[in-house]
Order: C-alpha cells, then sequence, then structure tokens
C-alpha cells in the first residue's frame, strides 16, 4: 500500500490530498481504487491547510513562551488564522514579534505533523491540563457547531490528536485537530502576525474573556505582501476612519452600540440615496407605505419570527399588559396591509415599499461600523404574486438590483443562492415547498448569466433567498440586495386572493431590499469611492475659493446661479491662503473647485479645477455650470 505524497513527489505546490473527495494528509496511506487528487497550496483549500498549520506553530511557540498559556480554538479564517489563549496578561506587540521569532525557528526546524487517532477517554487524560479541550471533546459530533471554529478541532467522527515531531521523532507539541496538515513546518513559506485582541471563548459574550492572535499566511512571500498592501488600502478606505474625517456619521456612546447618527454632510448622502431609490421603486410599480417601529410579539409569533429569529431580536417590552417588540422586520407589518382588504388577481403583482427602520441584536463582537449595526433602515419591499407570476417578478425584482448597483457604481458582482439545510430543524415548510421554490430562484439566477455560488443553509427560515455580491474598487466582496421567496407567511398569515375562477388561493410572497440596507450600502460607497464621491452623491459638490477677499462678493454671485440650478456649494471664506483652501477642498474630496481671482472677476470666469488637480483657466461662469449640472445629472465620476 502506497502513501498519497508518492503520487506528487515531483510538484512541491501539492501540500495534502483529496482521496475519495475527502480531505487527508500527504502521509495518508491509498487503497487500490481510491481516487487521488493533489490539493496545490494556492488554492482554496491549500490556503485553509497552510493557515491551520501555521496556527499550530504559533500555539507551539506561544505555549512555549508563556508556559501557563491554556489553549483554546485555533481554525483558518478567511485570508488567515487565529488561535484563542487563556493567559494571565494580554499580548503586547513586543510578545507577538516573541513570538514570530520562535515561529521562525519552529518553520526551520522542518518539524513534521504526525496525526494519531485516539479515544474520548485517553485525550481527556492527555489533555487534562487544558480545560477549554476537555470541553470541546465534550461537544464531539453534531453539537460542535455551537462552539465558534470548532469544526477544526472535533467533528462526528473520530477523535485525532496533531503532534509536531523534532528531528528525533519526539514531540515537540501537540493539539486536539480533525487535520489535515503540512507534512512538515518548513513547508510555511511566509507568514505574519498581524494583532491580538480580545475574544470570548466559543463566541459567547457569557463566557470568559480570552486572547486571540490573529495572523496570516500565503504560497510565497510575494502573495504575502500583496495582502499586506490590499490590507493597507483597505485602512486607507476604513468607512468608519472616512466618516470621521469627512464628517458624515458618528457613534455616540450616549446612545449604545451599533447606533448611528448621522451628521449633516452623511445626511446628503443618505438623502440622495433614499430620494433615488424611492423614485426607482415607483417606477417599478411599487406603492409606498409606512408601518410602525413597534409590535404586540402575537405578530411575529404569527410570522414565524418568534422563536425562529429571537436570538437577533431586541427584548420585549412589557406595556399595558402585553408584550411589545421592537421592529426586526417589516414583512409581517406589509402582511397586515394586504390582508385589510379583499384581493383580486387583478391586483397582482401587488408590489409594497418603505424605508423600514429595523432593530436587531447583533453582538457586541460583530457590530462594525456602518456594515454591521443595530439599527437600520432597509429599503424593504414585498411583492405579491400568483405563483404562476412568480418567476416573471424574480427576474424583474433581479434586474431592478443590479440596476441600482450600477447605478451607484457597482458593477462587478456574482449571485448566491441560499438553500436550507435539509438536517436542520430552523426551517419551515415542506419539502415540496423548498424544491419549488429553489428551482425557481435558480432558474431565474442561471437565466441571467452571471455566477452563481451555492450557499447550502444559508437560506432564512422560510424560504429561499438569492443575495447579490459586489466586489468593490480593490477586489472586496460584500453582500448588498437579497431576493427571497417565501411560500410560509402567506399561509400563516391566511394571505388570499381571488382567483379567475372565483375561488380564493394563497399568493407567493417575494421579500426584496435592493440597497440591503442604507446604513451597510452607505458604509461600502465610502469604501469603494475611497470617500471621493461621484458629484451626484458628493455632500459639497463645488467649493468657491477666492483668490483674495476682494474676490468673495463675486464668487458669492456665482455660487447662488449654482444653487438655483439645484447644485450644493459653499464658498470658502476663511482666512487661510488660497492654496491651503484648495488643499482642504482636497482634503474634504470635494469634486470641483472654482476659483476667482482678478482676470477671473473682470472676464465673468473661473479657473475651473477638479479634485484630482486638474485645472482649466478662464472657463465662463455659465459653462462652469453647466459642466457641474451636467456630471451630477449624468451621475458620472471625476
Amino acid at each position: 500500500m502506497t502513501k498519497a505524497w508518492e503520487q506528487f513527489v515531483d510538484d512541491p505546490s501539492i501540500i495534502a490530498a483529496r482521496i475519495n473527495g475527502q480531505l487527508k494528509d500527504l502521509a495518508t496511506e491509498v487503497a487500490d481504487g481510491d481516487v487521488v487528487e493533489g490539493v496545490a497550496i494556492d488554492s482554496p483549500d491549500g490556503r485553509d491547510i497552510l493557515r491551520h498549520s501555521t496556527a499550530h506553530v504559533m500555539a507551539q511557540a506561544v505555549q512555549q513562551l508563556f508556559p501557563e498559556a491554556k489553549l483554546g480554538i485555533g481554525p483558518p479564517v478567511q485570508d488567515g488564522f487565529y488561535y484563542d489563549f487563556d493567559v494571565p496578561t494580554p499580548f503586547v506587540p513586543e510578545d507577538l514579534a516573541k513570538i514570530e521569532s520562535l515561529m521562525k525557528k519552529i518553520i526551520k526546524a522542518n518539524q513534521k505533523f504526525s496525526r494519531r487517532v485516539t479515544t474520548d477517554d485517553d485525550a481527556r487524560v492527555e489533555l487534562a491540563d487544558e480545560p477549554y479541550k476537555l470541553e470541546l471533546i465534550g461537544l464531539k459530533g453534531s453539537a460542535a457547531d455551537a462552539a465558534e471554529g470548532a469544526s477544526a478541532e472535533v467533528g462526528a467522527g473520530e477523535l485525532t490528536i496533531y503532534d509536531t515531531l523534532d528531528r528525533n521523532g519526539e514531540v515537540a507539541w501537540k493539539d486536539l485537530c480533525r487535520g489535515p496538515h503540512l507534512p512538515t513546518t518548513k513547508r510555511i513559506p511566509a507568514f505574519k502576525l498581524m494583532r491580538s485582541a480580545a475574544a470570548y471563548w466559543r463566541g459567547d459574550e457569557k463566557n470568559k474573556q480570552l486572547q486571540r492572535i490573529y495572523g496570516t499566511a500565503w504560497e510565497s512571500a510575494e502573495a504575502l505582501e500583496q495582502h499586506l498592501h490590499r490590507i493597507e488600502e483597505a485602512e486607507r478606505r476604513d468607512h468608519r476612519k472616512l466618516g470621521r474625517e469627512l464628517d458624515l456619521f458618528s457613534f455616540p456612546d450616549e446612545l449604545g452600540s451599533g447606533l448611528a447618527v448621522f451628521h449633516p454632510k452623511g445626511g446628503v448622502i443618505k438623502r440622495e440615496m433614499e430620494d433615488y431609490v424611492r423614485r426607482r421603486h415607483i417606477e417599478e410599480g411599487f406603492s409606498y407605505v409606512g408601518t410602525p417601529h413597534i409590535s404586540k410579539d402575537g405578530l411575529f409569533h404569527t410570522s414565524g419570527h418568534l422563536p425562529y429569529y429571537a436570538d437577533t431580536m431586541f427584548p420585549p417590552m412589557e406595556l399595558e399588559g402585553a408584550k411589545y417588540q421592537l421592529k426586526a422586520m417589516s414583512c409581517p407589518m406589509h402582511n397586515l396591509i394586504y390582508s385589510s382588504r379583499g384581493r383580486s388577481y387583478r391586483e397582482l403583482p401587488l408590489r409594497l415599499f418603505e424605508f423600514g427602520t429595523v432593530y436587531r441584536y447583533e453582538k457586541s463582537g460583530v457590530v462594525h461600523g456602518l456594515t454591521r449595526v443595530r439599527g437600520l433602515t432597509q429599503d424593504d419591499s414585498h411583492s405579491y404574486v400568483t405563483p404562476e407570476q412568480a418567476p416573471a417578478e424574480i427576474k424583474h425584482l433581479l434586474d431592478f438590483v443590479l440596476g441600482v448597483l450600477k447605478d451607484f457604481g457597482l458593477d462587478d458582482f456574482y449571485l448566491e443562492l441560499s438553500t436550507r439545510d435539509p438536517e436542520s430543524d430552523k426551517f419551515i415548510g415542506t419539502d415540496e415547498q423548498w424544491e419549488t421554490a429553489t428551482m425557481i430562484l435558480e432558474q431565474v439566477a442561471t437565466d441571467s448569466g452571471l455566477e452563481l455560488v451555492p450557499d447550502p443553509g444559508g437560506a432564512a427560515f422560510y424560504g429561499p433567498k438569492i443575495s447579490v455580491q459586489a466586489r468593490d474598487a480593490i477586489g472586496r466582496t460584500w453582500q448588498m440586495s437579497t431576493i427571497q421567496y417565501d411560500f410560509n407567511q402567506p399561509e400563516r398569515f391566511g394571505l388570499e386572493y381571488v382567483a379567475p375562477d372565483g375561488s380564493k388561493q394563497q399568493p407567493v410572497m417575494i421579500h426584496s431590499a435592493k440597497f440591503g440596507s442604507i446604513e451597510r450600502f452607505l458604509g461600502v460607497l465610502v469604501e469603494h469611492y475611497a470617500g471621493a464621491f461621484p458629484p451626484w452623491l458628493a455632500p459639497v459638490q463645488v467649493v468657491a475659493i477666492p483668490v483674495a477677499e476682494r474676490h468673495a462678493d463675486y464668487l458669492d454671485e456665482v455660487a447662488a446661479r449654482l444653487t438655483k440650478a439645484g447644485i450644493r456649494v459653499e464658498v470658502d471664506h476663511s482666512d487661510d491662503r488660497m492654496q491651503k483652501k484648495i488643499r482642504n477642498a482636497q482634503l474634504q474630496k470635494i469634486p470641483f473647485m472654482l476659483i476667482a481671482g482678478d482676470d477671473d472677476v473682470a472676464a465673468g470666469a473661473v479657473s475651473f479645477r477638479y479634485r484630482d488637480g486638474r485645472q482649466d483657466n478662464g472657463v465662463s461662469v455659465e459653462d462652469a455650470v453647466a459642466r457641474v449640472v451636467s456630471a451630477v445629472e449624468t451621475h458620472v465620476q471625476v
């Protein structure tokens, strides 16, 4: 019997094998008839294995430097890995430098990753000094899903420990782990420790707070360098940083975590977004409605959000002997509008839309600027259709969504189809209903010609969904708009329409949010444009800069003409020198600057300057106004 590595001796990029569809170490024995494929280090699975192995090396270094450290969980994650430790004092940057230095020595030592099978009882004895590992052994099986990152350590199958062996075959370190791993530590080409942070054990804020070290590992030094450059660019574009610098929004401590306030300049962008999408909904046949922010909790029991969605809803309030809930979604209230009177098939599709402000209890550890908040406003719409109308309505909504994204400068996207997990009990409805709904969504998505990526188990409890994943200017992917097929709520609310034959039939309900949420969409736009919005979205579209104080009155008159044309304009009356005023406008990422001196005043002209430094001198005021108005009306970027 041979081992998997023997099939790939001439290809050093292969670091693991897929044997009969299962990821395995290269040291795994291969039987006759086994289907064996190589796993390259630069493939998605290969990178996960590389990063998981690097996490082991990091944990080994930590325990050698800090013998009192207890091990938590160390899985690979997107673009890197982490490992949680219980240590008496938090890590500081100097600690990370020492850990990184020791990791390099462990890698150079070419220690071998060696897998061995154990039993629950033997593992408990062997890991008696590791309380968190003992807890994971108790979670072995399907319950492991309850532990953040636990699937990297334990699963429903056999329990395994990975030893790292020195050149003499002695165990240098060991960890509870499912694997697979690299053959040896020397196969780690490039890594870097990024930062440390506090993290609750198993992601539960009721548990002890541990210290988490984040790192990244790549298949080459060049790939690592490119990744670090992307991080630098992402930090430059961070919407939380730009939100402060551009005075767009803030998160006052007095309000609480995840609750944003929009400042006047941020309010301009928000209003432009709302005006745009309100107009587009009306053009697409939607009726604008409004619903309250609070409801008796019975409404959410009827819809099924209670108990299925309870963990993400704020606790109920007791008022006048009844329980009330903050609204976490608008769909149950739209159902009440639908059922407020009888409906005929002639009214369908019936399309309802509102800016629904909802409140969701996101855990403090995942709240992140505008992209993950506790209070958010959705451009929430629901289409009520006959079953026969559903495919056409979903296509109509998908075309609507893609058009919105393109208008905001997001034109690189793919689709994700989220379906139910047949093993889970969190989904409601029959197999036939789910099959029909999934088939319709899949067909529409396929017909769009866009890439379609499966997301098994990612559906809402009431039906499958398509989500549009958009790539921003630096290639990061963001989940944006969603379209969900719902056969459950119409049944739970007893929604009906009178069919052509006079019978009463149940409509299909299709949920869609074009922005997803205004907050998240705005946060993504800030990062996509690095704060340099196209003129139509810019809070201030033009700043007028007098060369000297005597030119200010002239520019006030120019600004009045721009204001009359619907342009947002300011005149810089500060005492700063002209070059400082230009610099201030560039820092505020204002699209256009109109500069005037003596010659301009005499000629009825301005110097027309763009934020990138291009400048046209002697432009007539009439032409300058026309340029700005055209840029705003056509939604171009400058």
